[in-house]
């Protein structure tokens, strides 16, 4: 039996538990009127989002949550209100956004909520489709994000204590706080927002390092000004530990059986049940294949909730993209990097078109709750484009010359203690370790190269250290004692989204490497973020034609022209091994021939009419061209 299977069993054994609870029964074949219930129809506001007995109820009305979660953050702007009409059109009645403190504070005390990263537009596109809305405001948010959504300058702090009440968290919390409270609370419930609940924290008696810490986190919001409904959420064995008293617990579909609901009637007595997160499948990581779930198994899951008048919150509706360096990294299969799709399995593809399951619960939600008939948008048109064909490289040692300035150092330091981005270091990317050596031998990396550097003595790649891989030899060149450089080009290829190791995710060289059993000296870094400005400013114009395939690390420039308005579409890199690929400046994400990814998602916004820009970093050989599809090829 599966572990998916198990959890099934242990659902559908509910019934004589929830008797403890005193859980009304319900008959499948009555409706759930709700249709008063939305944004639109409450005019005058009363008390909110409420606990009564074993029921919520909304202004003194029977109310069952039925939430999907859209993160906005991996979704570009311009799609926010087709996945919004999809979610309404569906059937739910509510949207749960957690909320990346790393992306909204990437400079320490630099704040960012405009374009993509607008919280407050996505919030009223949500209200203007007739959606309430649920908050998941961290500080930590999990979300298979990189380091769980905190900003990588707090792991510059050597004694950094990550979600606990340590001094060097608490301060950096409440002033982000300060930033993110004042934007939410006028978009609150009784202020005529949209906005019915907020999770404190997220699935934090998995954790659980400090007693004191979720107490802290509560106050922090409600002295900021939260009034709305407060929820916890972690899974079955650590409903205890995650509990805060006077806030209502809720469950993620993990660890359940008959004894979690005594748990949960012994610490809230009688109240109603959410499944706060109930997962459609799994996030995807390089090296892997694909997961995979029987959709007839969820779709059996919630209809035994609903008899149960369980109120649930599907994750992830639509998951959406891992742009850029976005995505963390899990340590199930030893260190495993997300992939850049985060498609998820959810109702809506990851760009944002209906699966058959959408059409099997909007189905199964127009049956059993009264509701009007949905206005669902249209498919989203697809183009493919003319290949593209790279006329001009820049290999990566030809642009060590205009970095910034290099940082020289005796010994090797993370990219998070960099001295680059305003003192707030390095948080994705490459960095590049320059050293002199005069002898080959074994090069020992001790597990200080996170996450995987390639090796190149004289420019000449030698090989790859990893989590796995810790020495490699390198050559004794026939100039006996003249001096050669070594270079080690390490990427970040995503911090844990969770667990206690969390304080440990520096990335980088992050102690000593030995040539011959002793520790190298003298280093010249390079902090190669791959920001948008690093594309846009730091690439020279020494441009070399292609005329036949390059070795990288490099560079490769190509441009598409769009003759008609630009249309959505896929890129196939065939031939093309790993690397991150740029459209106008904006980074698309990564690609890597181990699969199971094959195709990366190129929104239509992203284009323009005209000529089109791409960039594609390559760290090892080139393909020949850059290839455009219709569909999504993930792997299997």
């Amino acid at each position: 039996m599966s572990a998916f299977q198990m959890r099934l069993e242990c659902i559908l054994c509910l019934s004589s538990a929830i008797s403890v609870m005193a859980q009304p029964t319900y008959n499948p074949s009555s409706r759930i009127n709700q249709t008063h219930l939305t944004p639109f129809h409450l005019q005058r506001r009363g008390a909110g989002l409420k606990v009564e007995g074993s029921k919520f109820e909304l202004d003194g009305f029977p109310f069952l949550i039925i939430a999907g979660t859209i993160h906005y953050f991996r979704v570009p702007r311009e799609y926010w209100r087709d996945r919004l009409l999809k979610l309404r059109a569906c059937g739910f009645n509510t949207v749960t956004t957690h909320i990346p403190w790393n992306l909204h504070e990437p400079i320490r005390g630099q704040f960012l909520f405009t374009g993509n990263l607008d919280l407050m537009a996505f919030i009223f596109s949500a209200s203007e489709v007739g959606l309430w809305v649920i908050l998941c405001p961290g500080p930590y948010i999990g979300s298979d994000l990189d380091l769980g959504g905190l900003p990588s300058w707090l792991l510059q702090d050597s004694k950094m204590k990550l979600r606990t009440t340590y001094k060097g968290f608490t301060k950096a919390v409440n002033r982000y706080f300060d930033q993110l409270t004042s934007r939410i609370v006028p978009l609150q419930y009784h202020e005529n927002g949209p906005i019915i609940a907020v999770q404190i924290e997220n699935e934090y008696g998995s954790y659980h390092l400090d007693k004191k810490y979720m107490s802290f986190v509560k106050k922090a919001l409600v002295t900021r000004g939260i009034k709305v409904l407060l929820l916890t959420a972690d899974d079955g064995k650590d409903v205890i530990n995650g509990h805060l008293k006077n806030v209502l617990a809720t469950l993620h579909l993990k660890n359940i059986n008959k004894d979690t609901y005594k748990k949960l009637s012994s610490i809230q007595g009688l109240s109603p049940i959410m499944m706060m997160l109930y997962t459609a499948k799994s996030f995807d990581t390089w090296g892997v294949s694909r997961h995979t779930l029987d959709p007839h198994v969820l779709m059996k899951n919630v209809r035994e909730m609903f008899k149960l008048r369980f109120s649930l919150n599907f994750y992830m509706f639509h998951g959406g993209t891992n742009f850029g360096f976005m995505g963390g990294a899990t340590t199930l299969n030893g260190h495993s990097p997300m992939v850049t799709s985060y498609d998820y399995g959810a109702l809506l593809t990851e760009d944002g078109e209906y699966t058959s399951e959408f059409l099997t619960y909007q189905e199964f939600f127009r049956n059993v709750l009264e509701m009007p008939e949905p206005v669902t948008p249209q498919p989203i048109p697809k183009a493919v484009y003319n290949s593209v064909k790279p006329t001009h490289y820049l290999s990566l040692w030809d642009l060590v010359p205009y970095l910034d300035r290099s940082i020289k150092l005796t010994k090797p330091i993370s990219m998070e203690r960099l001295s680059v981005n305003q003192g707030s270091g390095q948080s994705f990317g490459y960095t590049l370790y320059e050293t002199s050596i005069t002898s080959g031998g074994i090069l020992s990396s001790n597990d200080h190269i996170h996450d995987r550097g390639q090796v190149f003595l004289d420019n000449t790649y030698v090989g790859v250290l990893d989590h796995s891989t810790n020495q490699l030899t390198l050559p004794n060149k026939q100039d006996s004692g003249a001096v050669h450089t070594l270079r080690i080009l390490v990427e970040n290829q995503g911090r844990l989204a969770y667990g206690k190791n969390m304080n440990k995710e520096r990335k980088g060289l992050t102690g000593d490497i030995y040539l011959n059993n002793s520790p190298l000296r003298r280093f010249t870094i390079f902090s190669v973020d791959m920001k948008t400005k690093f594309i846009q400013r730091n690439l020279p114009n020494h441009w070399k034609p292609v005329s036949s395939q390059v070795s990288g690390p490099a560079f490769f420039l190509g441009y598409l022209e769009v003759e008609q308005s630009p249309a959505d579409t896929f890129i196939k890199l065939e031939g093309w091994n790993k690397g991150i690929i740029f459209i106008n400046g904006q980074n698309l994400g990564r690609y890597w021939n181990v699969g199971p990814q094959e195709t990366l998602y190129l929104p239509g916004p992203w284009l323009h009419q005209g000529r089109n820009e791409f960039i594609v970093f390559e760290e090892f050989n080139s393909g020949l061209n850059i290839q455009f599809t219709d569909n999504a090829q993930l792997g299997y």
